[in-house]
This record gives C-alpha cells, sequence and structure tokens, in this order.
C-alpha cells in the first residue's frame, strides 16, 4: 500500500471511531430521555393535563389552548427544562433585561435529541406534520439552522409544516 492509502485508512478507522462514541452518547440518551417527568414535580402536574386532554382532547401546537395549557404546566415545565439539556429552555437566561434563547447554548448532542423529540411529539396529538415553522419563529432560529432542521426531516420522509 502507499503511504496515502494507509493515512486513508487512518482517517477512515478514525472517523468510525467517532461517529460510534457520537452514536453510543445518543442511545445513552435515550435511555434517560425525559426521566425527570417520573419525578413528583413533574408527575402529579402531568396526570392532571393527561385527564384535560381527556376531557377537551388535544390542543394544536402553537395555538392559543396549547399556549394556555402550557401555563398551566409552568412549574412543572421550569423544573423539566433545568433537568433536560435537550429543550432551548434549559439554556435561556435574562441578558440586559432581554431574556436570550439557549438553542446558542445547545450542544450538537441536545440539538440532534430535540429534534427527535420534537418528532415524537408530533405523533402523540392530531397532528399529523412536524411543526417545524413554529419552533423555528419560537425559538428564533436563523435560516440556517431551520434549513438543517428542514433537510434533516426531508431527508427522513417526515411532512413538516
Amino acid at each position: 500500500m502507499t503511504d496515502s492509502s494507509i493515512k486513508t485508512l487512518r482517517h477512515i478507522a478514525r472517523v468510525r471511531q467517532l461517529l460510534g462514541e457520537f452514536a453510543a452518547e445518543m442511545i445513552r440518551r435515550g435511555d434517560v430521555h425525559d426521566a425527570s417527568k417520573f419525578s413528583p414535580e413533574e408527575k402529579g402536574p402531568l396526570d392532571e393535563m393527561e385527564r384535560l386532554i381527556e376531557t377537551e382532547g388535544n390542543a394544536p401546537y402553537g395555538s392559543d389552548e396549547y399556549a394556555r395549557r402550557t401555563k398551566l404546566l409552568a412549574p412543572m415545565l421550569a423544573n423539566h427544562y433545568a433537568c433536560n439539556s435537550h429543550h432551548p429552555e434549559h439554556y435561556q437566561f435574562e441578558y440586559g433585561g432581554d431574556c436570550m434563547h439557549g438553542i446558542n447554548g445547545m450542544s450538537l448532542f441536545d440539538l440532534v435529541e430535540m429534534f427527535f423529540d420534537w418528532k415524537a411529539a408530533s405523533e402523540r396529538g392530531e397532528e399529523s406534520a412536524l411543526n417545524l415553522s413554529h419552533s423555528i419563529e419560537r425559538f428564533h432560529l436563523d435560516s440556517q439552522m431551520a434549513n438543517v432542521l428542514r433537510n434533516t426531516a426531508e431527508r427522513l420522509g417526515y411532512r413538516v409544516s
């Protein structure tokens, strides 16, 4: 083998190793995803919300009713966001009186978990599409990040609104 072939094979092996480490971290995160929802701070309010959903039905993501229900869960959500870094709100902070949104504080691990969390959440209710438009607006994502998310959804065959 030539020197360039050896270097190329070493490079390929190293990339394979790094991708494996990334995949292992994603599997670990999947194993503990949203475990805080079983804590006393979160389980009781979530049970109450489930009773409301059984009575009144689901609220479409981004709707006024969705916002009202989110406010009902405010203390529970504060705990949930504090415990789960895949939520942009985990990194939300005050800066000069303005609320800075936390996508910029996220790691690639957080971002990937967030994307699939949004997808799974879109499958819970009556919505049949991943509502990226609302999330992009809500979290003030720039066009480059928005395109990455849309391109990923398209590549995976997800319907996006």
